[in-house]
């Protein structure tokens, strides 16, 4: 059969003539491909997945009656472009409240997006020529790099160690680096590493931006879910921050709206009315009931507040299983994701050449889904979002963890 001349007309930036040949398996399919094997091996055993990143809660009850209402009513049937105005207005508030950060102008300093991500791929469109550079962080959240590649701009990765609190060193950015680079790409707390930024790094990266000419972009998904007495912390809170960025809020984590792709951009002027034209070119906003449910969120944190006492509980238990096999870990103080350092082997003498290894071991093994990470070593990311109804039903799951590796013999 002849090839159809449609495979010679795909663009380089995915694969160009080789699209939809590759025969290398990313992590995410293999993954899937182990889940697939281990349940058909074990078809008694249950798989407990900690590699999910979605949270495993539906949007609470009382903002899915403001969504049904809301979707009733005929003026919220047509097109919202930019987003309608009482959810800019509630953005505004919300961050005074929760973040402290005062002064957001709801009508010049705030859009919406579909959801975080779609906000991510596009800001690159509003200020990346060809040659330009992105930087970012590894392991995280490619998104903004992808599109940065995607026009011929470059990536600058900077690794996240654990000595340096998983935040990146942008002192080890060349002089060239700095003069070509547009934007800084953060995400705090993070992911994978759940690590959370301080006042002083905030302030450095203000500094930075300012020396060299850059546009942070703040990525606060989990901004919210905070807990053992941590406030959260945004980012515009730095003095100077509004001059030289913009933060992004995501509603998918805090309210347990994944599905619903609701999220918005606040900050700099200048980067908002970019952002917004491209946007404006790329879709036609959010259905206006999800936006006027989203309100009813932004006025209600103490839902995130129930959504991250759960999960500061579930750390707290998966911390201490985690621990009993060997691992070193730490409660993070944010998020709902637990990073740890692989062990080198087990006792029996089987070796982990990288976390993709002991990550496969782990779904086979154990039925334990993670995520591995072998981009700053070798990693793995636990998530706590998995499935239960309730406090009684975590402590059986996570007691089943602890059993499931309790005949483990990892070596550290």
């Amino acid at each position: 059969m002849n090839e159809s001349y449609i495979q010679q007309l795909f663009a380089d930036r995915i694969g160009g003539d080789t699209f939809g040949k590759d025969t290398v398996l990313y992590k995410f399919e293999k993954i899937k491909r182990a889940k697939k094997a281990a349940l058909a091996a074990h078809p008694d055993v249950p798989l407990i997945d900690l590699g999910v990143g979605e949270p495993d809660w539906m949007a609470a009850p009382e903002v899915v009656e403001v969504l049904c209402a809301e979707a009733r009513k005929p003026e919220n049937r047509g097109y919202t472009d930019n987003g309608v105005q009482v959810f800019k207005d509630a953005a505004a508030r919300y961050m005074a409240e929760v973040y402290g950060v005062a002064g957001i102008d709801p009508a010049g300093e705030v859009v919406h997006g579909i959801g975080s991500k779609p906000v991510l791929a596009l800001l690159p469109l509003a200020f990346i020529n060809p040659g330009d550079i992105t930087i970012m962080t590894v392991p995280g959240y490619p998104v903004m790099g992808t599109t940065t590649k995607g026009l011929g701009g470059e990536v600058v990765n900077l690794p996240l160690l654990a000595e340096n609190g998983f935040l990146p060193d942008l002192d080890a950015l060349t002089a060239d680096q700095r003069r070509r680079a547009k934007l800084l790409y953060i995400n705090y707390p993070n992911n994978p590493t759940g690590a959370t930024a301080t006042p002083a790094f905030f302030e450095k990266v203000v500094r930075f931006a300012k020396e060299n000419d850059v546009i942070v972009v703040s990525d606060a998904a989990y901004g919210a879910l905070t807990f053992d007495g941590r406030k959260p912390l945004s980012f515009l809170a730095t003095p100077g921050a509004k001059d030289v960025g913009v933060e992004i809020h995501s509603l998918s984590k805090a309210y347990n709206m994944t599905g619903w792709r609701l999220a918005f951009v606040c900050g700099n002027e200048l980067v908002v009315k970019g952002f917004a034209a491209v946007k404006d070119n790329n879709d036609s906003g959010q259905f206006a009931a999800i936006q006027k449910a989203g309100v009813y969120c932004l006025e209600h944190p103490e839902i995130t507040e129930k959504t991250a006492a759960k999960y500061s509980r579930r750390h707290d238990m998966l911390v201490a299983a985690l621990a009993a096999a060997g691992f070193s870990v730490k409660k993070p103080g944010a998020s709902f994701y637990l990073y740890a350092r692989i062990p080198s082997g087990t006792k029996a003498g089987r070796t982990f050449a990288s976390a993709e290894d002991f990550s496969q071991y782990m779904i086979t093994e154990k039925l334990i889904s993670t995520v591995p990470w072998d981009d700053a070593g070798p990693y793995v990311r636990f998530s706590v979002t998995f499935e239960a109804a309730d406090e009684a039903e975590e402590r059986r799951i996570i007691d089943e963890i602890a059993r499931r590796l309790s005949d483990a013999g990892f070596v550290f």
